[in-house]
């Protein structure tokens, strides 16, 4: 599968719209004063509370590049707060945006693929023996957030780490919020009677977006992960998506078992990160 800049900006534009829904519900939940979002560069800048995963600067690079002074505005937001500025920044961006970030003195700590896969027809469903995938409700929500967690505590360690960890609390939060605001729809897959494996998917503007998965390690190696995926893009599929994109740690086992569903590389975004306090 191909992917040129107008897919791209097409899947940071919704991307954007993730980052942007949590971050306002974040304020709804915390208080108006609590965070921020700021228009960049096509993207936006958000602030939704101390250590959260959406504190970041996504989409950025599709349009036009940003003006010092309005880098000098949204950094200024992050230092209110005491945190950095950390920019995800699209190999498909205008390469004019990593000289500014380089020159205003962004350091690159990471990067992450972003892969797609073409739903020209609902996939076939993958079932193991012995495994159920279901819609997961709010009643065993702590069910649902436990495995996510126990699962991301004992990573597999093929490829590069994530240079990223967040509080407990900070996923719980976010997750409620991303699931009240932003449309993010929650999955269990349970394996002997227990629920084994957790993941969450989002549907906007004819994109899937697979938003996360995790198996507690004592059921790994059984297809749980596989049942999880085939489930999350039917659905999709018969929704009306015509692409699906998930985000991977480069040489990871996750983007190794996408690759092997037929997902496709589109493109890497690199992390940039400034200090608060280097400004």
């Amino acid at each position: 599968m191909f992917c040129g800049v107008e897919l791209g900006a097409r899947i940071e534009a919704v991307e954007t719209e993730l980052v942007t829904t949590g971050s306002a519900a974040a304020r709804t939940r915390l208080g108006d004063t609590a965070g921020f979002t700021l228009p960049v560069g096509g993207g936006i800048a958000s602030f939704a509370e101390a250590n959260s995963p959406l504190n970041k600067v996504a989409g950025l690079g599709f349009g036009g590049v940003p003006s010092d002074d309005e880098f000098e505005a949204l950094e200024k937001r992050f230092a209110e707060y005491g945190a950095p500025v950390q920019v995800e920044l699209t190999n498909l961006a205008d390469p004019a945006i990593g000289e500014s970030l380089t020159r205003r003195g962004y350091l690159l700590v990471s990067f992450e693929n972003v892969l797609g896969l073409a739903l020209d027809e609902p996939p076939e469903l993958v079932r193991p023996d012995g495994v159920q995938v279901r819609p997961s409700g709010d009643d065993e929500f702590e069910v649902w957030l436990d495995t996510v967690a126990e699962g991301f505590a004992q990573p597999d360690t093929e490829g590069v780490p994530s240079h990223e960890e967040f509080p407990r609390e900070i996923i719980d939060n976010a997750m409620r919020d991303l699931t009240a605001a932003a449309g993010v729809r929650r999955y269990v897959a349970v394996h002997e009677g227990r629920v084994a494996g957790a993941a969450s998917l989002r549907m906007s503007h004819g994109i899937a977006q697979l938003t996360g998965a995790a198996t507690r390690p004592a059921h790994r190696r059984r297809g749980i992960q596989s049942a999880l995926l085939s489930a999350r893009l039917r659905l999709a599929a018969e929704a009306g998506c015509d692409i699906a994109v998930i985000t991977t740690q480069p040489g990871s086992k996750s983007q190794q078992n996408a690759q092997r569903r037929g997902f496709s590389l589109l493109y890497t975004r690199a992390v940039l990160v400034k200090d608060s306090a280097s400004r």
